[in-house]
């Protein structure tokens, strides 16, 4: 006679369910990214972008993503940081908001939206090399800061060409002026636009100019 205890397939069911759930919960664990900070030199590494195949969606912060605003998906900075990229290729640089998680292929350490692409020029390459530093942890840990934002869309040391840089930037948007800054005896002329009092205003502001073809620098005034 067999010793009582039940059907000895239900009990390696039971038994494969437990084994199941145990790698279940380890594999979350470990894929769960652990929030962290940049080191002082920042981090180097390829960047990728993002864009049509995923615009509409909820990213890892619960906003809907918009590929035409200046973002990035990071696996390990909090969410809401906001990072200095800078394409080693062109030396083009800009600042994006951490809104969700990624990019999850090995050797890529950011996973840029397509306005943020677009503006480091490497939308047609698809992965460029770049260098990231932290610009500001997320808005709930800072100060308000009361100094407003402007966008700079170039500075040259010949007032013609600034002038002409005005001209185009006045043709797609308002609020354009030209100021002065004098470095070393030498006097530069800057084409800039608008005055914000808010980041998120002035990174909106800078995707909108940057669409254009413009390559924008966010700059909180002398």
């Amino acid at each position: 006679m067999h010793e009582s205890g039940g059907d000895p397939r239900q009990r390696l069911r039971l038994l494969g369910l437990k084994w199941g759930l145990c790698l279940l919960f380890l594999v979350a664990a470990c894929a769960a990214p652990r929030t962290a900070t940049l080191p002082p030199g920042g981090e180097r590494g390829i960047a990728s972008w993002y864009g049509p195949k995923f615009h509409g969606r909820r990213t890892a912060s619960g906003e809907v993503f918009d590929m035409h605003q200046l973002s990035a998906a990071h696996r390990t900075l909090p969410l809401g940081s906001w990072v200095q990229v800078t394409n080693l290729d062109n030396g083009r640089s800009i600042p994006v908001r951490i809104n969700d998680r990624g990019p999850f292929v090995g050797g890529r350490i950011i996973d840029l939206s397509y306005a943020s692409a677009r503006v480091l020029d490497m939308v047609e390459d698809g992965l460029a090399p770049v260098h990231i530093v932290m610009l500001q942890t997320p808005p709930s840990r800072l100060i308000a800061n009361s100094r407003p934002y402007t966008l700079q869309v170039g500075s040259f040391a010949d007032e013609r060409n600034a002038r002409a840089l005005k001209a185009r930037l006045d043709a797609v948007t308002k609020g354009g002026y030209i100021s002065t800054a004098t470095a070393e005896g030498q006097t530069f002329y800057r084409v800039r636009v608008g005055s914000y009092g808010s980041r998120d205003v002035a990174t909106q502001a800078a995707t909108r100019v940057a669409s254009y073809g413009l390559t924008v620098v966010l700059m909180q005034p002398d």
